[in-house]
């Protein structure tokens, strides 16, 4: 990334300020003002999240939003209630009183002498999520938004469930709000009431996990910030970006089926990142395409973005497997409209250990094949959401294959490209009651390595609906379509198609009850994947190189640590993927302020025991100015029976040497067909 030091206009920041909500708290925000502003009032974009401006998102946002600021916006950080400095507690996601208060900040910003009365708001993960939300609520201030890294559907496509299966993301998830729940506002910015602040927020912010774990079907906790469910609530613009190796792309897709206002998609090889963050690379110049939408829809200038292609897409090239890439060679694809106003698909029929383009081939063998997939499959499956900041994405899928069944191509005669999400129909007989399929989609190269191109899920319970799972009868065969997740994908001649079936995939997700064994008739099963041919408009795609301010001065007292480490243990027969995400210790020398902050992942499982799965999280975190500093330790433990799922956690937090808080919980949650 290009650091740019001057701007059009000079900046002043506020690094503290209180926005007051209806009810009295006050919410804390770290303003950029371009010069002269009270004068010339100018708009104003607003992100909003849980995640500490003080530190913890202090080098992003820095890159971000001074840029903004000095091509003329009032750009405004803003901690949730019950996060960084601000007051309140926070106790769970996207619930009415966060989108409440969103709107609060919005009608406060359009109110400010500085600020013009037009508003934009944007954000990643969380905070693209609350962008989504808060439109849903159509605040008149707010004119556009932009989105990335988030979701429409908080059940279908998020880190808690996929496909009705859990996601052991779900856990880690929880972890994470869990230690960032402990953190304590910082005395200099909130004074003496710094302790009392702390103190409330352990005790009251509660154990998000357990509130997780009791809605395990799509049921009104998760219809409530769901914008999938009145997509015509959103009346302003959007703006709608994420990256292949995130958890969140197909949301991107059915924003632009469903939207009725003006939007663009842009998808990239990245990561849970900002394109111009991102990685894999290549980053791009996303804050300039930021620009060209916020002047557009803020200022009306025409700067021709929307002329641009509704979808801008990275096609992405064979490669090697890998768990960490720097760059993922490809190129830019433009789509017009979405869905294609005329898709081509290509059909692949099964048959056993293969798959033809012929039905009459695929329906003159033997149509039925069975499978019971042994815990081991999924250890090389990398995260389900790549943050990059680790070796997370999946390993040669040959480690996996064994324990599945595999159908492959013969080798392709010319390049064929994908894009879109390509879908297994199977029939297929289970012999127990609860059982999921995980289906894999690998680029197989002449020499026999296998990269996974894109995956899916389905707890089979769920096949009439997520919001009404249904056991299954043993021994009767059922019609379902496992839909895989969007991807778009070059496959060169020479190179097969792999699909794998499997019927557990931990530890990405949780395994059902017992050992399940898959019946596959293969006459009547298919694999269909969205074929698009190379168009003369995909060169016109062009971004510029990714530019950003300055980031602050940060000294790394002590290393970050990052990893994945497998452990077998033959003689136990005990299997365990440890996760290692320490980013050491990090000085901030302008506020004087040291933070630390570590988190250690296991999952681990014995045998064929479909009762042995664990995981298991601790984080540790500190903040130290001179002789004040306090650190958080919390530890989670979750297993599960047949019946019940079981949750251990731990909570202590220390003022210098000594404990001033300590809480323990167990929880027992019935298994909902999961």
């Amino acid at each position: 990334m290009k650091v740019v030091r001057k701007f059009p206009r000079k900046i002043r920041q506020i690094e503290h300020t209180w926005i007051p909500m209806p009810d009295g708290v006050r919410l804390a925000a770290k303003i950029w003002l371009p010069a002269g502003a009270e004068k010339e009032p100018v708009p104003a974009i607003f992100e909003y999240i849980p995640y500490r401006k003080r530190d913890l998102t202090r080098v992003r946002d820095a890159q971000t939003h001074p840029y903004l600021a000095g091509h003329g916006y009032a750009c405004v950080r803003v901690d949730l209630r019950g996060s960084g400095e601000s007051e309140g507690i926070l106790v769970d996601q996207y619930r009415q009183q966060e989108l409440d208060d969103g709107v609060a900040v919005i009608r406060w910003l359009a109110e400010q002498p500085w600020c013009d009365g037009r508003v934009g708001m944007m954000g990643i993960s969380w905070g693209g999520f609350n962008s989504l939300q808060v439109a849903s609520q159509r605040p008149p201030e707010l004119k556009a938004i932009v989105t990335a890294c988030s979701t429409d559907d908080l059940y279908l496509d998020n880190m808690h469930y996929m496909g009705g299966c859990l996601l052991t993301d779900n856990l880690s998830e929880a972890t994470t709000m869990f230690s960032v729940n402990t953190c304590p506002p910082d005395p200099d910015l909130v004074g003496d009431r710094w302790r009392e602040m702390w103190l409330e927020r352990l005790k009251k912010s509660g154990l998000w996990l357990e509130i997780w774990l009791r809605h395990q079907r799509r049921d009104d906790y998760w219809e409530h910030g769901s914008v999938s469910d009145d997509y015509a609530a959103i009346q302003c613009p959007v703006m709608a970006v994420g990256g292949w190796a995130d958890g969140y792309t197909n949301a991107i897709f059915r924003l632009l089926e469903h939207l009725q206002v003006s939007r663009l998609g842009l998808i990239g090889p990245w990561g849970h990142r900002y394109p111009h963050r991102g990685s894999p690379g290549p980053a791009i110049g996303f804050l300039q395409e930021m620009l060209r939408w916020w002047d557009y829809w803020l200022k009306d200038r025409e700067t021709g973005i929307m002329d641009e292609p509704l979808l801008r897409a990275w096609m992405l090239d064979s490669v090697p497997p890998t768990t960490r890439y720097d760059y993922r060679p490809g190129r830019w694809v433009a789509e017009p409209v979405w869905p294609p106003r005329q898709p081509r698909w290509r059909t692949l029929y099964l048959a056993p250990d293969r798959l033809t383009s012929s039905r009459d081939k695929a329906r003159g063998s033997d149509s039925e094949q069975s499978i019971q997939s042994p815990l081991s499959v999924g250890l090389f499956a990398g995260k389900w959401c790549s943050y990059t900041a680790a070796p997370d994405l999946p390993h040669d899928q040959r480690e996996e294959d064994g324990g599945a069944l595999v159908y492959e191509s013969a080798p392709l005669q010319e390049t064929m490209e994908i894009l879109g999400a390509p879908a297994v129909e199977l029939e297929m007989a289970a012999d127990q009651p609860v059982a999921m399929v995980a289906a894999r989609l690998s680029d197989v190269a002449p020499d026999g390595k296998a990269t996974r191109v894109t995956y899916g899920l389905l707890n089979l319970t769920h096949r009439n609906g997520h919001d009404r799972p249904e056991p299954l009868e043993s021994g009767k065969s059922y019609r379902v379509r496992v839909e895989l997740n969007y991807i778009a994908q070059r496959f060169p001649p020479g190179h097969r198609i792999r699909l794998s079936l499997s019927t557990s995939y931990w530890a990405l997700a949780w395994p059902p009850p017992r050992p399940v064994r898959l019946q596959i008739f293969t006459r009547n099963s298919a694999l269909r994947l969205p074929v698009r041919e190379p168009r003369p408009e995909d060169t016109r795609v062009v971004f510029e190189p990714a530019q950003g301010a300055a980031p602050p001065e940060v000294i790394q007292r002590e290393p970050a640590h990052h990893n994945w480490w497998v452990h077998r243990d033959l003689a136990g027969d005990e299997s365990v993927l440890e996760v290692i995400k320490d980013e050491g210790t990090f000085y901030f020398p302008e506020l004087d302020w040291e933070v630390g902050d570590a988190t250690w992942n296991w999952y681990t499982y014995r045998g064929d025991d479909f009762n042995s799965p664990q995981g298991e999280t601790r984080t540790r975190r500190h903040f130290r100015r001179g002789d004040w500093w306090v650190r958080t330790t919390t530890r989670t433990v979750l297993t599960a029976d047949a019946t019940h799922f079981h949750i251990h956690a731990e909570l202590d937090a220390y003022e210098g040497e000594m404990r001033v808080f300590s809480e323990n919980w167990s929880r027992t949650i019935p298994r909902d067909l999961v």
